[in-house]
This record gives structure tokens, sequence and C-alpha cells, in this order.
């Protein structure tokens, strides 16, 4: 590993520190480093606050002990005002030697245009370094720019004999105490979770972060002919709610009632809703039908799937995935596996 990579993987670890706070802006860690030596660090922290290559700068002890020094940041530096003023403007002010970045920004409001405006200030720009990984890192941003739908992430737990739940829908704790508590912190990354009219009736899930420290999501659930009762906690007013149905638009009690078009694709139209709430990465929870659906539409981006050591022998089937998992890891007594949609 040279010198880039390695500043640029703890770029990439600052990083990802924010994830869960910042979205819909990306993940972004910045380190300045001179004469080998790490100076300044800094990321972005939360929404709306300062850019990692601002919180950076601020740490150093002066302007001039910038000079001579590189740059570190894993996502190109923008050259837009949005919340905060471009972070290009403000690195252009310090005697910086070298920017290195490894992603283009895709976001067509900098898409080049910041590394075009640090060259054109006469600084030594390199662009690539662990280009890979940092895309990976921010998965949901790229997918939201570039697919113009949020970042789609399907998870359940499953019996070793392939069932989701019970024929009367009971047995809503399928996996062990350890995948429920990440399952929660899962909960805190994502900007949404989903389920589907079935999940929401019969296991009258919360949908918060209780067994981690984090935000709470936006719930969302499907209630096509609005048969949830009003006791439900999906009601309950704790947490932004959306409702998607086909007969009333309206908003009460933290619960955006929207309704759909009963004639065009419900998954789409959902999707579509939720993009054009800047809401970037989706945590689908359940229950069979609806995650069978984004899978069958190849609506997915990332499975995750645990396998409890129990049986039922007969059920509702768990979805069915047809091909190897990327990843596999022991928690506990339940398997993990995680798939990628590549």
């Amino acid at each position: 590993m040279n010198a880039d990579e390695r500043y640029m993987r703890r770029a990439l670890e600052l990083a990802q520190l924010g994830l869960g706070s910042v979205s819909p802006n990306p993940l972004v860690g910045c380190v300045i480093v001179k004469d080998d030596k790490i100076i300044a660090e800094g990321y972005h922290k939360t929404f709306g606050q300062a850019h990692a290559e601002v919180e950076a700068i601020k740490q150093l002890p002066s302007r001039e002990a910038a000079s001579g020094a590189t740059l570190y940041v894993n996502l190109e530096p923008c050259s837009h005002t949005g919340k905060t003023p471009p972070c290009v403007d403000l690195i252009t002010q310090y005697p910086f030697q070298r920017i290195v970045f490894a992603n283009i920004d895709p976001n067509p409001l900098v898409a080049g245009a910041g590394f075009e405006k640090l060259m054109g200030h006469g600084f030594e720009v390199t662009q690539g370094v662990l280009e890979h990984e940092a895309r990976q890192l921010n998965k949901r941003f790229f997918t939201f720019m570039e697919k113009k739908r949020p970042y789609i992430i399907l998870k359940w737990a499953e019996t070793a004999d392939g069932f989701i739940a019970r024929d009367d829908y009971s047995s809503k704790w399928i996996s062990n105490e350890v995948s429920r508590r990440l399952t929660h912190k899962w909960r805190s990354e994502e900007d949404v979770v989903l389920v589907g009219t079935n999940t929401a009736l019969y296991d009258n899930p919360q949908l918060n972060v209780r067994d981690w420290t984090g935000r709470h999501p936006v719930r969302a659930f499907i209630d096509k002919t609005l048969q949830l009762p009003q006791a439900a906690h999906l009601l309950d007013g704790t947490q932004t709610t959306i409702c998607y149905n086909y007969q009333e638009q309206y908003i009460h009690n933290l619960v955006d009632y929207v309704k759909l078009d009963p004639v065009l694709d419900t998954l789409d139209q959902i999707l579509e809703d939720l993009y054009t709430r800047r809401l970037g990465s989706i945590l689908v929870e359940g229950g069979s039908v609806l995650l069978k659906a984004f899978i069958q539409k190849n609506l997915w981006d990332e499975i995750r799937v645990f396998t409890a050591p129990v049986t039922f022998h007969s059920g509702i089937e768990a979805p069915s995935v047809r091909r190897s998992p990327a990843y596999k890891e022991q928690v506990l007594t339940d398997e993990l596996k995680i798939y990628y949609n590549q």
C-alpha cells in the first residue's frame, strides 16, 4: 500500500462515521498530510453542517501550515452552494501542494467542476485513489444520483427449512437477540424502513431504533384499503411515517397518507415518492409478498438474510435468492448471508 492509499483509507474510515447522519449528502472524510504525517482531519458529521474539508482545515494551526501539504478527501470537493458554501473556494485559499480524491461527484451540480477549479488554481490534483472502495462506501449516494431512486436493501429472517413465518403469521421472532440488535443498527443507518400490509397488521411493528443508539428512520408501510387499526404502533405519532394506500391523501399525527394510483405499479410509485422526498436508502423488512415483489422486478441492491437453526415444517415460504452470497457470517446461532445485485 503506497502513501496515497494509506491516507485515503484513513479518509474512508472517517467518512464511515457519518453513516446514518448525513443523508441525503454523501459520506466524506478528509485528511491533511505534511512531511508524511497527518496534521489535521475531519469528516461530514451531520446533514446541513460543515463538510469534511471544512472540518479538517479548521484543525490546522495556521494557514501557513498548509504550505506543501496534501489534502486527501474521498469525494471531489463540492463547487456549488447548498446548505454550506463550496468547499473548493475554501481550499483555494490555502497553499496546499496536492489535492487527492477518490471519486468524481456524480451530483450534476458538481460532476467534475470541482476538479477543474482546483486544476485552474494550479494545484497538483490526483483522482482515482481507492476509487472502488470509495464508491462502495457511498453506494447509497451513487445509486440515488445515477438511478434516480433510493438504495434498496431487502432483509428477512428465515428458518432452516425456508419459512419466514407460520401460516397464521405468528412467530415474528425467528432470529436470535444479537441478530435483532444488528437489525436495529441497520435501521439507524438507512433513511426509510418499509413493510407490507400483512407485516403491519400481524406483527404490529414499531420500526424504530431501540436496541441501538442512532436516529429513527422514516417508517413506511403499504395499506391499500386502510385496514390498519388506529391503535397500531405505526400510527402512534412518535416518528415520521408514510402510509401508501389507494384511498386517502392527507397528513395526520406525523402520518403522511399517500394515495397511489391502482392502475400504475405500486413499487415504482413508492420509489418515485421516496426519491422526490430525497430519501436515499430503504430497508425493506417484510413480509414475504413485498420482498418477493422487489425480487421479481429485480429492484434491489443488497439482500441480508438471517437463517436460524429452527424448523416450522410448514408456513409462509421465504423469498428465494438464485445466486451465491457475497458474504457469510455466523451471528451466534444464526447464519447471516449478504447478496449484492451487481
